[in-house]
């Protein structure tokens, strides 16, 4: 079973980047996409983007189209979210999710394995 562990919060003033990255740990992710989600206090979790086994598709959110950047390494070892122009209403708990296939999507019932979620505050 693959398990997967977020790093890169932290607290960021408004404009500024962070990268927040995706790592299974004992084992690859195994021709799965990969997708980021956040939740922010009082909302429901929500898509942010996803990225395709192979790389080659990309899907964002329209809130951060543009500002945020999602990849692999070659070794589709470690997924990366680049997170530019942060603005306040980015801050929230970042969760990386695995999907059950290969392809991308923004519905969460479509990935079954989680992380803990890493926490990125932006202020104003």
């Amino acid at each position: 079973q693959v398990q997967v562990v977020e790093s890169g919060g932290g607290l960021v003033q408004a404009g500024g980047s962070l990268r927040l990255s995706c790592t299974p740990s004992g084992r690859t992710f195994s021709n799965r996409a990969v997708g980021w989600f956040r939740q922010a206090p009082g909302k429901e979790r929500e898509f942010v983007a996803s990225i395709s086994w192979g790389g080659g598709q990309t899907y964002y959110a329209d809130s951060v189209k543009g500002r945020f950047t999602v990849s692999r390494d070659n070794a589709k070892t470690t997924v990366y979210l680049q997170m530019n122009s942060l603005k306040p209403e980015d801050t929230a708990i970042y969760y990386c999710a695995v999907s059950a296939s290969g392809w991308v999507s923004r519905n969460r019932r479509d990935y079954d394995i989680w992380g803990q979620g890493t926490q990125v505050t932006v202020s104003s």
